[in-house]
């Protein structure tokens, strides 16, 4: 598995867009399965990468942060809750 944390939230703001949202992703992030949707007020993303502590950190200077969700997939692949 290359990439290990399943990393999932929402991001609440102003003038958010989902373009340059993936955009920067696409550019500063390792990662695979990337989800962007939403529009200017409401942003879910979905993203599996190894550093899921870069994503927290770029989403929340957009805006406020919530339902956060950070899966450790090889755990669960070897049957582990947690």
């Amino acid at each position: 598995m290359e990439f290990k944390y399943d990393t999932q939230l929402l991001i609440e703001g102003k003038n958010l867009s989902d373009d340059k949202i993936r955009d920067y992703f696409d550019s500063n992030f390792q990662g695979d399965c990337l989800l962007v949707v939403g529009d200017e007020e409401l942003i879910k993303i979905h993203f599996h990468t190894n550093e899921p502590w870069k994503v927290l950190e770029y989403c929340s200077k957009l805006g406020e942060i919530y339902d956060i969700v950070v899966e450790d997939m090889d755990r669960q692949a070897r049957g582990l809750q947690g």
